[in-house]
């Protein structure tokens, strides 16, 4: 018995009905993200979708918003770091300030000063929580100072 042969075309000859012709309705989006979409982006799925970036040492203080005359003050500083975000998360507000501290290690700790004390605030290395981030690295930051 012969094997039976597949035929090369799938579709019919006459189609029963005409396809619409749409066209994408975003056509003026930008190729690439813009430097401020991709520093919003979570560290992880930036280096999951471009590869690992090949940026200096950095130190960054993650702390949401608080009561009291300091915060104006902390936000303002933060503002002045190397790359700054706010993202809403959970019903708060949340401030992320990263600061490449080769130059000017000084700014990181008045921020740092301010924010110490404040509830849930993170220290992350590179984007990452490490061990030991507040007991160690920021001490050796610290010896930068001139």
């Amino acid at each position: 018995m012969a094997p039976q042969k597949i035929p090369d075309r799938v579709l019919p000859d006459a189609p029963a009905t005409r396809p619409l012709e749409r066209f994408w309705p975003y056509t003026d989006l930008a190729e690439e993200p813009s430097e401020d979409e991709l520093a919003k982006l979570d560290p992880d799925l930036r280096e999951a979708i471009y590869g690992p970036l090949n940026l200096p040492f950095s130190v960054s203080l993650r702390f949401p918003a608080f009561e009291g005359e300091r915060y104006e003050r902390a936000v303002h500083l933060a503002r002045a770091s190397d790359e700054y975000s706010e993202t809403e998360s959970e019903g708060r507000r949340w401030h992320r300030a990263r600061f490449f501290t080769h130059d000017r290690p000084m700014r990181l700790r008045d921020l740092y000063l301010i924010v110490a004390t404040v509830p849930d605030n993170e220290v992350l290395i590179n984007d990452r929580r490490v061990p030991y981030a507040r007991e160690l690295w920021l001490p050796l930051v610290w010896l930068l100072i001139r």
